[in-house]
């Protein structure tokens, strides 16, 4: 099952003024890595989430909202 998650890779990406292009090579993967992570459709590794938020000059917390799951 995908879980389909909320990014706000997007916003900050732009208020930097940078395309995904730009991000993917700051943080070594293909534009359509990025892409995917923009859409929630990808589950980034926690290297890959904290090169992205260092890149973006914010913190993990800041750009990623799971939800929340039930049960065990």
């Amino acid at each position: 099952m995908e879980v389909k998650f909320k990014t706000y890779i997007t916003a900050y990406r732009k208020q930097k003024k940078m395309t995904q292009e730009d991000l993917s090579e700051k943080v070594g993967v293909r534009r359509e890595t990025i892409t995917r992570l923009e859409k929630g459709l990808y589950n980034p590794s926690l290297k890959l989430a904290m090169d992205i938020a260092r890149v973006l000059d914010t913190d993990v917390y800041h750009l990623f909202e799971y939800p929340e799951q039930s049960g065990s």
